[in-house]
């Protein structure tokens, strides 16, 4: 799934046909409990699951795949250039650097020519809207070009959860910059079969503004 929309990626091929990844070199970052290296192992592809989070491969390694877990940073990856055919993060790492584009260039390093990178992040139009999944999430509560981070902190006054703000055109501006082709922009409407509510997502928001951006990027 590439957002809370239920966007399958069966359904979508964005990293191409199900059929043509077996045998493919690729690399998910901000893996999490790496969901998406499980499906890709299943349709034989070589996935190598990366996250900054040791707690979070942890919970990979219990579940299991039998695909390699690395821990480390996503804006240095500890792969040799032209390592990969695809990459991909399914709300994963962008958001939540300061400077994606350390991320992008070196994802443009370890992937091969032609190699293509697919993400998906909560819609930079969900920045000026309550995070609420009701009818007070439906009216403009901040500047859309306010980029100053939210963040959470503990007890002692350290962060523990930071995500950055870009907006569509910082987003593609990075992409350009750091190497990339933009070969489309997904932007999933709310499919009717989707009844869930979870934090700021429900049919009724979904139905009106988009909540997932898909960025398809291609190393020529």
């Amino acid at each position: 799934m590439w957002g809370p929309e239920g966007l399958d990626e069966v359904e979508a091929e964005l990293l191409g046909p199900p059929e043509e990844l077996k045998g493919k070199d690729v690399l998910e970052i901000g893996a999490g409990a790496a969901q998406c290296s499980r499906w890709l192992a299943a349709q034989g592809a070589r996935p190598v699951a990366l996250d900054i989070s040791h707690r979070q491969l942890q919970h990979a390694l219990r579940i299991g795949g039998g695909f390699p877990l690395v821990c480390a940073d996503a804006g240095a990856l500890p792969f040799a250039d032209a390592s990969f055919d695809l990459a991909c993060s399914a709300y994963g790492a962008l958001p939540f650097v300061a400077d994606p584009r350390l991320v992008l260039r070196e994802l443009h390093r370890v992937l091969r020519p032609g190699g293509r990178f697919v993400f998906s992040v909560t819609h930079p139009i969900r920045w000026a809207f309550p995070d609420e999944p009701g009818p007070e999430g439906l009216s403009v509560a901040a500047s859309y070009f306010d980029r100053t981070p939210y963040v959470e902190q503990d007890e002692q006054g350290r962060a523990v959860y930071v995500e950055h703000h870009r907006t569509i055109g910082d987003r593609v501006r990075d992409i350009a910059t750091s190497g990339f082709r933009l070969v489309d922009l997904v932007e999933p409407e709310w499919p009717a079969w989707n009844t869930s509510e979870w934090g700021g997502w429900s049919p009724l928001r979904g139905n009106l503004i988009p909540g997932s951006a898909i960025f398809v990027c291609e190393r020529d």
